[in-house]
């Protein structure tokens, strides 16, 4: 015997589940299936990807906890076609069967397995279609000289170094500044190997000197 999750969800706090939960424990026993779990939504719009009781349905799902996922309608788990094709290719990539009662949806047979097939091409095409456009706007903003990602920081490199030599704290430094404790370390290191390199370039101009002489 199969195990099956139920969901069932409402718009509204004055509504009720109760008729939703009806149909799929009437549609779960004729099919066989062993319910182990319900999951509900009460005043929550469809359009919201995230709820608590579809985020609980999807995480016991990633567990293993049960093999089929019943749903009165379509609607009921996501009013966004994109949205109800993530979670539907999620399901499949469980081996997850889904079943909608009131559209007759059954990705275990053979209708239903060419179905995902269908959404999962799609899905998948939404994908690609996401990162392209992703990558076209990135292209867009370097060609028009736009900076990505964060600003740089302004730092007063030669005051923070000046404080270290006066003995303040890696810690006094970052607050007085306005910055972390791993920032303040990295302009000291980077000062101490700016200092370091000199120290040796004006070594080696003193032995080429000297050679000269």
């Amino acid at each position: 015997m199969k195990t099956a999750a139920l969901y069932a969800r409402v718009s509204t706090a004055d509504q009720t589940v109760d008729n939703q939960l009806y149909d799929l424990r009437q549609l779960a026993a004729q099919r066989g299936l062993e319910i182990v779990e319900v999951y509900t939504d009460h005043g929550v719009s469809g359009a919201r990807a995230r709820r608590l009781g579809l985020d609980k349905l999807m995480a016991d799902a990633r567990r293993g906890r049960f093999q089929v996922v019943l749903v009165w309608a379509s609607d009921r788990l996501a009013r966004s076609v994109t949205h109800f094709l993530a979670v539907l290719d999620e399901l499949n990539h469980l081996n997850i069967e889904f079943i909608s009662f009131r559209e007759q949806l059954d990705t275990g047979g053979p209708l239903g397995r060419a179905v995902v097939v269908i959404i999962s091409v799609v899905a998948e095409l939404e994908r690609s279609l996401i990162i392209e456009r992703v990558k076209a706007g990135l292209r867009r903003a370097k060609s028009e000289g736009r900076r990505l990602g964060r600003p740089p920081l302004e730092l007063d490199r030669e005051a923070i170094r000046r404080d270290r030599e006066r003995g303040r704290s890696l810690s006094e430094i970052a607050e007085a500044h306005r910055v972390s404790r791993g920032t303040v370390s990295r302009v000291l290191r980077a000062a101490c190997t700016k200092t370091l390199v000199q120290t040796r370039l004006q070594v080696v101009e003193n032995a080429l000197a000297e050679s000269a002489d």
